[in-house]
């Protein structure tokens, strides 16, 4: 009998997956757990191996199609049998989901349904995506009473903003107050947080490109449209501000120097900087647990662990990683778990729950050689911390005699960017200086 490949679960609140790629084609030999196709969701891209050995007898799901959680994707069999439908090509239109034996459970919506349907259709009708979510609390609407053109009726992206555009009076989500907007554009009126297209009508977009312009187009990865929603989804939530030290790394420098054939020996893995600055960083949110919050409405829920995103730049996009109770790693753990974690990002072999529940994040576009970054928060976290080059520069040191003279020294810029909302500048300094601190003088455990 032919085997159904069904299109997993890849986390609790993920309920569809799109197919980005295809490693092998209908005719085509399979081995049990090599890798049959790639996916992306709204949290991760996974390479998918084969759930069993046989022949590819057809592809059920195409390229750059999104289908529910527990969708038959292809199925695998004897090369002698024939697919179900004759032909092996893949459909156009998303699949039948699986019998409900072969699907993992979903997570419960976000928000309640005018009837209790709990079948995948009825599941899937306000499970909708992370972003969509976020957006529904933002303006108070309630998922259930829109009408979606997604798999099973699911409200899109796309779904929302045509709803909002339209202008009718919203249903607040339960817990929720929709805000009062002004009746006549009063450019000096409050939007109350909501985005311009709620306070005022939006201004038509201006055009990309002109009539005969020469220009290549070509679409977006859904990593790519998950990362400009988020970037801009932040931006209009928080109030960024940023705080740049100057830190002398000749100290951490020294140790790394005497220190890494040893620690390399001892833990199976390189030293990089990174470690000694998320350990750094550990210390500073010990300190400033403020730092390590999210804002809840009126309040502010302080994260009681400390779980560093790391940001990872890849050939297609951005990932964060998330190093889980960082502050209770020593160095060699910080070392191990960062390398492994950027490892496998690079090659699609991470899961949800290693890129989910960051409470700070660390981004270090100071390998590509620039000063200093001003990087964007990474929702629904409070700060972030930009770390810049290692360079040598000539700078002027204090002796021990009280004498001034000029040294060449291993100087890194680094910036917090903060959410004035909650942290003020003060705090962000005062934050940064323990960084600071423990980077010039701290032995990291290391003598």
């Amino acid at each position: 009998m032919a085997f159904d490949v069904v299109m997993p679960q890849m986390g609790e609140s993920i309920a569809e997956a799109t197919v980005l790629k295809w490693h092998k084609k209908a005719g085509d030999t399979v081995a049990k757990d090599e890798t049959l196709y790639e996916i992306s969701t709204d949290k991760v891209d996974a390479e998918i191996p084969a759930p069993a050995a046989g022949t590819l007898l057809e592809i059920l799901v195409d390229v750059n199609l999104t289908v529910p959680v527990g969708t038959v994707v292809a199925r695998i069999g004897d090369a002698s049998e024939k697919p179900a439908g004759g032909a092996s090509a893949p459909i156009a239109t998303a699949a039948a989901p699986a019998s409900a034996t072969a699907q993992a459970p979903l997570a419960a919506s976000t928000h309640p349904m005018d009837t209790d349907d709990d079948s995948l259709e009825g599941r899937l009708r306000t499970k909708s995506s992370p972003l969509v979510r976020e957006m529904a609390r933002q303006h108070g609407l309630d998922l259930s009473r829109i009408q979606g053109t997604g798999q099973a009726g699911r409200v899109t992206k796309e779904d929302l903003e045509a709803y909002l555009a339209k202008g009718p009076a919203t249903v607040p989500a339960p817990g929720s107050i929709a805000p009062s907007l002004p009746a006549v554009h009063d450019p000096s009126a409050p939007t109350m947080g909501l985005t311009p297209a709620l306070a005022v009508p939006p201004a038509p977009a201006a055009p990309a490109f002109g009539a005969g312009e020469r220009v290549k187009v070509e679409p977006m990865s859904r990593m790519r449209k998950i990362i400009a929603d988020n970037m801009v989804a932040s931006r209009r939530t928080s109030a960024h501000v940023y705080t740049v030290f100057e830190i002398d790394m000749t100290h951490v420098a020294r140790l790394r120097n005497k220190h890494k054939q040893a620690f390399e020996a001892q833990f199976g893995t390189k030293l990089s900087f990174m470690p000694f600055i998320m350990m750094a960083a550990c210390k500073a949110l010990r300190a400033y647990p403020i730092a390590n919050a999210s804002v809840d409405g009126d309040n502010i829920a302080y994260k009681q662990d400390v779980n560093l995103g790391i940001a990872v730049s890849l050939d297609w996009g951005l990932i964060v990683p998330v190093v889980k109770n960082a502050d209770m790693m020593n160095l060699g753990g910080l070392a191990r778990s960062l390398n492994d974690l950027a490892e496998r990002a690079r090659t699609k072999q991470l899961k949800p729950d290693e890129i989910s529940g960051g409470t700070f994040t660390i981004t270090n576009p100071g390998v590509y050689g620039d000063t200093f970054g001003l990087p964007v928060i990474n929702q629904p976290q409070v700060a972030i911390q930009g770390v810049g080059a290692i360079v040598k520069r000539p700078v002027v040191v204090t002796g021990p005699d009280g004498t001034d003279f000029i040294a060449i020294r291993q100087i890194m810029f680094s910036s917090l960017g903060f959410d004035h909302r909650i942290i003020d500048g003060a705090i962000g300094d005062l934050f940064m200086a323990v960084v600071k601190k423990e980077l010039e003088t701290s032995t990291f455990g290391l003598e």
